[in-house]
């Protein structure tokens, strides 16, 4: 026995020895990991919850801190998790002592800067989780010498450069997450090495090029995320047969074409789909009803077209569905209504027509998203949609939809948004709907509602937020019970017929921020000659836009209007007979940038204190016939003013000079005053002034060469005023301008020669001056001249023959002292037997002798040459061939000598037209006609403007857009070969007085027109908005189909909406007031063009025409006829006495001009979309046939 114990106590002895080597070797591992731990520690600039300065140290063990994990085994750090606990720092090179740590989550904090080169010592680890902070740099690519490596996440970081293919040799890989980062270039091809990988998430960086077809081969793939990068290419047919185990494939906001993959029902074990915001074309594939694992369908924003297939009723599991902007047609499919768990529904933005199904909401429960807006759908709206009793979201907007609203809409109580704007809808508005206690939006904007609010409106709408109810017919007073609503912060009640003194108990709705009464009847208060409300409205302490124009307020503007909220930056109360002075507190409006008070009957003088409102951008008194005194300099403190007009007024005095340092200035109306003196030198630096009106004055002094310097001016008028001197010949270089006056002043001398470089001018007038000479030749160039008047002048010489003058009459030349020319100009003929002209007429003869011979010489030998070639078939046949190739059809570009010989080198007998960057000639290539649009790169924006037509017309494809054949460009010179219209532009056909057009060819013109807005706007993958849509712009080829061309202003936008522009360069007149104002730009703008247009084309009269004046317009002018003086605006040509229906040619024509007026509203949200437009002129065509 002791001999056992004799054995064994050494033995035990040797452990026990060993274990406590063992153990001070774990104690100082586990030093190592503490001292690894208080480094990071120490780089935490902010520890916001205090949880590492109170629990990491060193007086507990490193086990117990919160966030550590040690092994059981070792007793070593393996899992630190520090995530979402709000620090802020940078990460230590020491982190990578932690030898045995397996995983690292310090996601959603704020640490910065790289990740440590040392990190790649940490041999073992398998989870990586440095989401939602602020890492930048390269993605380090020692993550490959990471060997057990599994999970790597690096999302939502600030991470640039490319994905490190080495990162690809961590080969067990199961989970890269790299998305929302600012990672650029292509993925890398070997990605395919990661044949473990179940999730892979790029999304939301900056990716280009294709999907490497590597990718598509790793089988284990579950989760595929790629949206929001710009990659391309088509999605393999194969692509379920290679990831079979897909659960998620996301690949939206891309670039991505060609067909959704007919063998998508292969991914049989798909829950989301997401293909939205590309550019994938064809059919929605019918096996898609075949994945009955779906939950999320996303297909919106596509080049989709026919119809949504009838087996997407299959997919029973399917709860969000959302195809919108996808251009499809045809019925909602009955079979639709079998998507029992469907909770969202957006098929807005389409042309899906028929009506409406009553049991829609029948199958579909949990039914909380529905969203038809946009589309064709016509016919009521049933009254089973009450039964939808989960809808929280129903858009039902521009449509056709007709009949009154269903009181059982009221039912819908856990409604939350209704919107049925832009539709047809008649009849009162049900009480029911203003009892739904959960509604925050209404907005029954553009309908035909009639009857009176109820008494108690707001008595049942405690969560109410925004109602509109503009635009239609309603009447009657504002009950008082509204402002009971007191959430509402946006009310919209403009253009109905709401009557009664201005409702003081809008004062009460505290949260007010946009507030639109405009045209209606309201009134003051009739105790009281002052506009009292505006004491109620200062409680609006939010309030930023206020739109009270047209009304007939009749009283005073009080002090307290300078007491309105600090945020309020738009005014609008034109023509509401506001009489008395401007209130100096009107300056208190620190916040102001839009101050309209045109039309009224204000008096006294403008108040200096206005200068204290920095931001202003806009300030318009026109017309008020009675402010006067002089112009305070204290304007000129206004460095953001864009828009002045205090015409119309009895302004005294002269201008202010310092009006010339004011950069932002576009547009000056000073005319009909009395304002003396010269105008200003510093006037003619305002190198961005687009509009200068100071006529009807008494301004002095002559015109300086430094005019020239308006290069983009589009209207200069000076008129009536006692301006003396010549005409300076720099005059020329305004080559943007459209509408000048110089009429009824005292100048004298020459028309310059220059003013032949005025391409854009429509309408010159220089009579009532003592100007002399001869009217130069050069303005025959000036093919948009349709307004000419050089009257009571000394002008003498023969009046000039083609371009314009064919058009001009008697009254553009009268009183001079020897013109002479046609006989139809009703002046003497110009004398034709001078010396000169004999002279003259030998030298004809003898250059005709002398052709004649040539010409006999070259037949000969023609003749010779034909008859050797003809022997000689076969090359005779290529010869042929080559001869009749055109170099405008064939690929590459077209030489400069190429485009000269076919234009007679740019003959101006060639020339089809000129703008303001450059000038359109006819070209013949053989036997094939073609436009060449020859840019002027002298002028400022010219090469950009080519670029931007070579951008937009290479990616677009639509019968009524102008196709780009081909293009020429060098360093000095650059032209487009474009598609040839041989009917010329609508421009002529509406105003050249030699063409005509009947009712049914201008509805085709402008569903022509209309249809080429839609494709820009909602059938291309981004918006593209024209920004200069007019007739000269709208071409007509041989069967009189209308293109849309000169896309040299236009924008692609983000599918965010809209950008802003700080130079506007569009044509005046046809601009929306927010893109002539702010440079905003958005397709809202082109729809405001095309209802001008609208006008226009069966009015016949231009928006700048000279009948309309500073406060008024071509859009007001038929507002105020519509309906009832229809006969006074329409084209006298389209309305024959003696026609059988013209009656009901008339109420087509009414509703044109609603939709027009519609098309013009001041507020882009309140215009109608294209497609609706469309969805009505098509409506009035064939109402027309009948």
């Amino acid at each position: 026995m002791m001999r056992k114990i004799n054995f064994l106590f050494p033995l035990l002895v040797s452990i026990w020895h060993h274990l406590l080597i063992l153990s001070a070797s774990a104690e100082v591992s586990l030093k190592t990991d503490e001292a690894s731990l208080l480094a990071l520690k120490s780089y935490v600039t902010s520890d916001t919850y205090n949880i590492l300065s109170s629990n990491w140290t060193s007086t507990t063990s490193v086990c117990n801190w919160i966030g550590v994990t040690c092994g059981s085994r070792h007793q070593r750090v393996i899992i630190l998790d520090i995530s979402n606990m709000g620090l802020v720092g940078t990460i230590p090179p020491h982190l990578g002592n932690l030898s045995f740590l397996a995983s690292l989550d310090i996601s959603s904090n704020s640490f910065q800067g790289i990740l440590p080169r040392e990190l790649a010592n940490l041999h073992r680890l398998e989870f990586i989780n440095v989401t939602y902070n602020k890492f930048t740099g390269d993605i380090p690519s020692w993550f490959s010498l990471l060997p057990e490596l599994q999970h790597l996440h690096l999302a939502f970081n600030s991470f640039t450069g490319i994905i490190p293919p080495d990162i690809c040799n961590a080969s067990k890989l199961e989970s890269l997450v790299l998305g929302f980062n600012q990672l650029q270039g292509e993925i890398p091809n070997e990605i395919g090495n990661l044949q473990n990988l179940t999730w892979l998430s790029l999304g939301s960086n900056q990716l280009t090029g294709s999907v490497p077809l590597s990718l598509y081969n790793i089988s284990s793939l579950q989760r595929l995320v790629l949206t929001k990068n710009s990659l391309s290419g088509n999605l393999p047919v194969n692509i379920c047969s290679s990831l079979p185990q897909l659960l998620v494939l996301a690949v939206s906001d891309n670039e991505f074409d060609g067909q959704i993959p007919l063998g998508i029902d292969k991914c049989s074990k798909l829950q989301i789909l997401s293909l939205s915001f590309n550019k994938f074309s064809g059919l929605i594939p019918k096996q898609i009803g075949d994945l009955n694992m779906l939950s999320i369908l996303y297909l919106g924003r596509n080049d989709l077209k026919g119809e949504i297939p009838e087996e997407i009723g299959n997919l029973r599991n399917l709860e969000i569905l959302d195809a919108q902007n996808c251009s499809l047609s045809g019925p909602l499919p009955s079979s639709i209504s079998n998507l029992t768990s469907l909770q969202s529904l957006n098929l807005y933005g389409n042309n899906l027509s028929g009506t409406l199904s009553r049991d829609i909401c029948l199958n579909m429960p949990y039914l909380r998203a529905f969203d038809l807006g946009n589309n064709l759908f016509s016919g009521s709206i049933p009254k089973e949609f009450g039964n939808c009793s989960s809808l929280s979201d129903l858009f039902l907007r521009e449509n056709n939809l007709t009949g009154e609203l269903p009181r059982e809409i009221g039912n819908l109580f856990n409604l939350g948004r209704l919107d049925l704007h832009y539709n047809f809808l008649t009849g009162p508005i049900p009480s029911t709907i203003f009892n739904m206690s959960n509604i925050r939006g209404i907005s029954f904007l553009g309908n035909f509602f009639t009857g009176t609010l109820p008494s108690d409106i707001g008595l049942g709408l405690p969560h109410l937020e925004e109602l509109y109810l503009g635009y239609n017919n309603l009447t009657g007073a504002i009950p008082n019970s509204l402002s009971n609503a007191s959430n509402i912060f946006r009310l919209g009640l403009g253009y109905n017929d709401f009557s009664g003194p201005f409702p003081k108990s809008f004062g009460n709705l505290r949260r007010l921020e946009y507030l639109n009464v405009n045209r209606n009847h309201f009134t003051r208060e009739p105790s009281s000659p002052g506009l009292t409300f505006f004491d109620s409205l200062t409680n609006c302490r939010h309030l930023r836009q206020l739109w009270i124009g047209y009304n007939p307020l009749n009283g005073y503007l009080p002090a307290s209007v300078g007491n309105l909220s600090s945020s309020l930056d738009y005014i609008y109360a034109a023509n509401s007979e506001i009489r008395g002075y401007i209130p100096s507190e009107i300056g208190n409006l620190s916040g102001l940038s839009f101050l309209f008070l045109q039309g009224n009957h204000l008096s006294g003088f403008i108040p200096r204190t206005i200068g204290n409102s920095k931001n202003l951008q806009a300030l318009n008194l026109y017309d008020n016939k009675m402010i006067s005194g002089p112009i305070p300099e204290e304007l000129c403190n206004l460095k953001k003013l864009g828009f002045l007009s205090l015409g119309n007024n009895e302004l005294c005095c002269s201008i202010p000079a310092c009006l010339g340092n004011i950069t932002s200035l576009r547009y000056i109306y000073l005319g009909s005053n009395k304002l003396t003196f010269s105008i200003p030198p510093s006037l003619w630096n305002l190198n961005d002034l687009l509009h200068l009106d100071v006529s009807s004055n008494s301004l002095k002094s002559s015109l300086p060469p430094e005019i020239g310097n308006l290069k983009v001016a589009t209207l200069l008028n000076i008129s009536k005023n006692q301006i003396s001197g010549s005409i300076p010949s720099t005059i020329g270089g305004m080559q943007n301008m459209a509408e000048l006056s110089f009429a009824e002043n005292r100048l004298e001398g020459p028309i310059p020669e220059s003013m032949g470089n005025m391409v854009a001018l429509e309408s010159l007038d220089l009579s009532n001056n003592k100007l002399s000479g001869g009217i130069p030749k050069s303005l025959v160039a000036l093919s948009h001249l349709n307004y000419l008047n050089v009257s009571n002048n000394r002008l003498s010489g023969e009046i000039p023959i083609g371009g314009p003058f064919v058009n001009f009459s008697y009254d553009s030349f009268l009183s001079n002292e020897a013109l002479c020319g046609a006989a139809r100009l009703q002046i003497p003929a110009c004398r034709s037997n001078s010396p000169s002209r004999k002279r003259k007429k030998k030298v004809l003869l003898i250059l005709l002798i002398l052709l004649v011979a040539s010409s006999v010489i070259m037949f000969t030998v023609m003749l010779t040459i034909f008859l050797v070639i003809r022997s000689r078939k076969k090359k005779t046949t290529v010869a042929t061939h080559q001869a009749d190739a055109s170099p405008a059809t064939v690929h590459g570009r077209v030489s400069y000598h190429d485009l000269q010989q076919a234009t007679d080198r740019f003959s101006t007998s060639n020339l089809l037209g000129s703008g303001s960057y450059g000038s359109v000639y006819k070209a013949t290539f053989g036997s094939t006609i073609v436009a060449v649009k020859v840019f002027n790169l002298q002028t400022e924006g010219a090469f950009k403007s080519f670029d931007t037509e070579c951008e937009v017309l290479r990616n677009l494809r639509h019968r009524n857009l102008t196709k780009v054949i081909n293009s020429c460009s060098s360093v000095d010179f650059k032209a487009l070969v474009l598609e040839y219209m041989p009917k010329g532009s609508l421009d002529n056909w509406l105003h050249s007085g030699t063409c005509s057009l009947d009712i049914m060819q201008r509805v085709d013109i402008m569903i022509d027109v209309g249809s080429a807005l839609d494709y820009l706007h909602q059938g291309y993958f981004v918006p593209v908005v024209h920004c200069d849509l007019k007739p000269s712009n709208v071409l007509l080829d041989e069967d009189m189909v209308a293109h849309v061309s000169d896309f040299g202003l236009a924008k692609l936008l983000a599918v965010g909406e809209s950008i802003v522009q700080t130079k506007t360069l569009a044509t005046i007149g046809y601009i929306a007031p927010e893109f002539g104002l702010e440079g905003l730009v958005s397709t809202r703008c082109d729809i405001y063009s095309y209802g001008i247009m609208l006008m226009e084309t069966f009015t016949r009269k231009k928006p700048t025409d000279e009948m309309f004046a500073e406060n008024s317009s071509l859009r007001e002018w038929i507002r105020q006829s519509w309906p009832l003086a229809m006969d006074k605006i329409i084209d006298p040509e389209l309305m024959i006495p003696e026609e059988k229906n013209k009656t009901g040619k008339m109420q087509c024509l009414s509703s044109i001009m609603e939709l027009a007026l519609r098309c013009t509203a001041d507020l882009p949200e309140e215009r109608m979309n294209i497609k609706h437009v469309l969805a009505q002129l098509k409506n009035i065509r064939t109402m027309l046939k009948i």
